[in-house]
């Protein structure tokens, strides 16, 4: 027994750095265990990217409304047909395929044949009421100008005005169709654009016959 007590010190005789180690001890309850920062450290940081940077996570997506765009003009698609009716007043189908310029040409036109048909038409019945009185009346003449005339005269006088009073009808009527042509064809060229690289050219070529290849001028034309 007296051995075995030998083993043992007393609390008594320790010294001031055990009594503080032995004190250190009893207030943990447990020894550590080593690397149980690291490990600690390691969870928060595989915690945190799962929170934040997960990506099955639920993202805010924000949808933009539509914006309502108002007083939007689309151009009309220009119609040769609308230039044909339209031109059936004079000059309507030029003005409408931005060939205002055509107008007084039109007008002027239509102009000269109104006053050639007036013209023309005035004396042709003048000649042939003179014509028509002088046969029922015995030869009397009725104009005093005209009383030197010959009936015969007068009469030709009357076919000859009565002929160009047709032309001029004739002629008013073929401008008025012109009228209708040229403002279908413009038309239908509206949207016709010309190149302005247009380009003739003129140079020696070589072409095949049954005797062989023989030289000959070539012309292209680029546009």
């Amino acid at each position: 027994m007296k051995g075995s007590e030998k083993g043992v010190r007393p609390e008594g005789d320790l010294n001031t750095a055990e009594i503080n180690q032995l004190a250190a001890k009893k207030r943990s309850g447990r020894t550590s265990v080593p690397g149980s920062a690291f490990v600690l450290s390691l969870l928060s940081f595989l915690f945190f990217q799962f929170l934040f940077f997960n990506p099955t996570r639920t993202q805010r997506v924000e949808v933009q409304e539509p914006v309502e765009v108002k007083n939007v003009v689309v151009p009309e698609e220009h119609s040769a047909t609308k230039a044909l009716l339209w031109s059936l007043i004079p000059g309507g189908g030029q003005i409408y395929n931005g060939q205002a310029w055509k107008v007084p040409i039109i007008y002027g036109a239509f102009a000269g044949m109104g006053y050639g048909i007036h013209y023309y038409y005035t004396r042709m019945v003048k000649f042939k009421d003179e014509y028509l009185y002088r046969v029922n009346h015995n030869g009397t003449p009725n104009l005093a100008d005209y009383a030197n005339y010959p009936t015969s005269n007068i009469y030709n006088l009357y076919n000859s005005y009565n002929r160009n009073f047709q032309l001029m009808v004739i002629i008013t009527v073929g401008v008025y169709a012109l009228n209708l042509v040229d403002a279908y064809v413009s038309g239908h060229l509206y949207d016709f654009r010309i190149d302005d690289d247009i380009s003739l050219a003129v140079a020696p070529t070589v072409q095949a016959s049954p005797y062989g290849f023989q030289p000959s001028l070539g012309v292209t034309l680029n546009f």
